[in-house]
């Protein structure tokens, strides 16, 4: 059970009270433009740049705490160096080129790149890996643990807090909300390690009371579930929050240098959930909930005042992802799948759509939310099946010695996630487990299916030439 105090009931609504005021205060007078709803004028500078990406990219923090309680600093190694590396990679390959572009989103691209059927199916794949599911499920959980709400009203209250400023100022109210997440993520786990550390001890502390493998880079999981999870940080090459904040940044340099600096502020956010979940596991070692880690951990160690400001750090983990992803997921509805089937007149009705796609992205993630109440399987489902079809043919249309035909491009994303599909459903059906045929899995085929209608394709497109 969480117990609150006064104070710390206090803080929490006043951080929902500051980010709302956050977000209407970044309103501006003109925002009719696509460039400025959309991309806040293409303005980003390197400081905030860095803040809004970082914070972006850890809505999962009670995930997190649930790997880090059952395999120690594996987490470290599986789920944060390969985002580092294939960060590293889109800054080194990809960042300027995306921003010299000069386009809005990864359908854009594709469109330019291959044709406009190609860039709906794109849309479609985007929307999916993009769907705020899991980060509206998981702050609604949150709430509900919090103040003892039932679903109905974490939901509305989520909706309320991450949609409104948002539907009036776009891209600025995001950016200017993650401004303020960045700090409080840093201070809420900044808070929590001190306490645990004079409390309880450091590496010895941790080392005697921890199992053996917790303190092995492999957590004692075998090569083919570290390499999934390895593969899936392929998401980060085809992650529409990376390409957003490069399209708005204010040059090629600042996209560039601003990926790097970001794999910094990364690593070093990432030691402190890794340390605070090990403590936890120590700590606390019967835990029946992995999911619940970090705040069984704030209830053993933490005083008021302290408890208040690590959950408002977890919050704000949860909500700055979850503003980008409704942003993201409302572009993809009413810019890229309803602008390519219907057409715009101008900038003013790319806006008033991509509105519309913010309240219909709501409603659906709340159903899927419904539906699939494991942010976990949401996660691995979405990225098992999506990552296959969209990684070559983006990849490829931005390098001229990788580009295929538009008709190849089509087919290697449509086979590529039905393989993928075909796979994890037959699996299913079959095993009525989580075994999959021949203990492959899902990605696997998908991705292989997909280079191999690449090769054939470059085979065909130099031949052409």
């Amino acid at each position: 059970m969480i117990h609150l105090s006064e104070i710390d009931v206090f803080l929490i609504i006043l951080y929902f009270f500051s980010v709302i005021f956050v977000g209407f205060n970044a309103l501006k007078k003109d925002r009719s433009s696509s460039d400025d709803f959309l991309l806040a004028g293409r303005s980003l500078t390197l400081p905030i740049f860095v803040m809004t990406l970082v914070s972006t990219w850890y809505g999962g923090i009670l995930g997190v705490g649930e790997f880090s309680y059952r395999y120690g600093i594996s987490n470290w190694f599986v789920q944060g160096l390969p985002y580092y590396f294939f960060a590293a990679v889109f800054a080194l390959f990809l960042a300027k080129k995306i921003r010299e572009s000069n386009l809005f989103t990864i359908p854009d691209k594709l469109n330019s790149a291959y044709d406009k059927k190609t860039a709906v199916v794109g849309a479609i794949l985007t929307f999916i890996l993009m769907t705020p599911a899991p980060y509206l499920l998981m702050l609604s959980v949150f709430l509900q643990m919090l103040f003892k709400w039932n679903v109905f009203v974490s939901l509305v209250v989520t909706a309320i807090v991450a949609v409104s400023y948002l539907y009036w100022g776009g891209f600025r109210s995001d950016i200017q909300t993650d401004i303020l997440e960045f700090i409080l993520m840093f201070i809420g786990f900044a808070v929590i390690l001190p306490f645990c550390l004079i409390n309880y001890g450091g590496y010895e502390f941790l080392k005697t009371n921890l199992p053996e493998l917790h303190l092995t880079w492999h957590g004692g999981n075998s090569f083919q579930f570290i390499l999934v999870w390895f593969l899936i940080a392929l998401w980060t090459l085809v992650d529409p929050a990376f390409y957003q904040r490069c399209y708005a940044a204010k040059d090629p340099k600042t996209a560039q240098k601003g990926i790097l600096i970001s794999i910094i502020f990364w690593f070093i956010f990432d030691s402190m959930t890794a340390f605070a979940g090990l403590y936890s596991r120590a700590i606390i070692p019967d835990l029946t909930d992995p999911v619940m880690a970090y705040p069984m951990l704030a209830e053993k160690v933490l005083p008021p005042i302290a408890k208040g400001l690590f959950y408002i750090g977890m919050l704000a983990t949860i909500m700055s992802t979850l503003n980008t992803l409704m942003l993201v997921s409302a572009q993809t509805i009413g810019r890229d799948i309803i602008h390519r089937v219907k057409g715009f007149i101008n900038d003013k009705d790319s806006v008033i759509w991509t509105k519309f796609g913010l309240v219909l992205s709501l409603i659906i993630s709340i159903l899927i939310a419904l539906i699939i109440p494991s942010v976990i399987k949401i996660w691995y489902t979405i990225g098992t099946i999506v990552i296959p079809g969209l990684l070559i043919p983006l990849i490829s249309s931005y390098f001229e010695s990788l580009k295929i035909s538009a008709k190849y491009a089509f087919y290697c994303m449509i086979i590529s996630v039905l393989i993928s599909l075909c796979w994890l459903v037959g699996s299913f059906l079959f095993f009525q487990s989580d075994k999959y045929f021949l203990n492959i899995e899902p990605m696997f085929p998908g991705l292989i299916v997909s280079f191999i209608i690449w090769f054939i394709a470059r085979y065909s497109y130099v031949k052409k030439l």
